[in-house]
């Protein structure tokens, strides 16, 4: 297993140029008010709802801008619900109950790229004009063709065959990192290689954040501890003061204008 596995990340290299052109769809959209959508079944649908989890603690972004939807819903998180897959009007009516618009972003994640459930909502994406992008394990697919943006890596065969919970899963799992994460830095939401709009809601974090704020800043521990308190707690906002030498109020509103963006405000100042 432990060789198969070796071979995964090499058949996503193939894919960097298609990744790219994906986290730029996704970008403009949700730049611009969308919203990105991961859609599938079993494992795949289970790897993009764990993604879109992890967005509003690491970047900061409310819970809404990067939505899972999984067939069978939350229960087809904890167990197997195989006949939910098989229906294509279903897959459709799913995002169709989200409000899914031109504005919007979808993934439709299958590794045979054949799965009746997600292809019915890829083409749905497609057909009310949202940026309609297939992650797949299968180049000749149905959704392969009817994507707008094909992600296809050649995974081969599974250590145990038809089991795509394994190199398949894997694969999957590496370039939905790579598109949120991408995306992510794309809207200015990381600074340098920072999680600057991280959400200190634990202790852990909270330790993280005053040690980003430390490393990056040059200033003590100490400092850090009381320009966080300061802060409210809010790593973007206690980091855009240090830098910028601007008073709490002063540093909330650029960031607002910014969009969150310590970056990006900072670049406004000329820092």
């Amino acid at each position: 297993m432990n060789e198969e596995d070796q071979t995964v990340a090499q058949a996503v290299s193939v894919e960097v140029a298609n990744i790219a052109e994906a986290v730029d769809a996704i970008a403009h959209r949700l730049a611009h008010g969308g919203r990105l959508f991961y859609v599938g079944t079993g494992t795949s649908g289970r790897l993009g709802v764990l993604d879109a989890s992890e967005c509003p603690p690491t970047f900061g972004v409310s819970a809404d801008l990067v939505q899972g939807v999984i067939a069978g819903g939350e229960v087809a998180l904890r167990q197997a619900v195989e006949a939910a897959e098989d229906d294509p009007a279903q897959g459709a009516r799913d995002l169709e109950q989200r409000g899914v618009s031109s504005r919007d972003a979808v993934v439709a994640i299958s590794a045979s790229g054949n799965t009746p459930y997600t292809l019915g909502a890829l083409r749905y994406a497609k057909q009310v004009g949202a940026a309609a992008i297939s992650l797949s394990c299968n180049p000749t697919s149905s959704m392969a063709a009817d994507a707008d943006i094909s992600i296809a890596p050649a995974v081969g065969p599974e250590v145990i065959a038809g089991s795509s919970r394994m190199k398949a899963g894997t694969a999957q799992k590496m370039i939905l990192n790579m598109l949120s994460t991408g995306t992510m830095i794309r809207l200015g939401l990381v600074y340098n290689n920072l999680m600057s709009n991280l959400r200190a809601t634990n202790e852990k974090l909270r330790r993280r954040a005053r040690e980003i704020l430390a490393s990056e800043t040059g200033i003590s521990a100490d400092e850090a501890s009381r320009l966080f308190r300061e802060a409210n707690e809010d790593l973007k906002l206690a980091l855009l003061i240090a830098q910028s030498g601007l008073d709490a109020n002063a540093a909330r509103e650029l960031l607002t204008t910014h969009n969150g963006s310590v970056r990006r405000a900072l670049e406004s100042l000329g820092l």
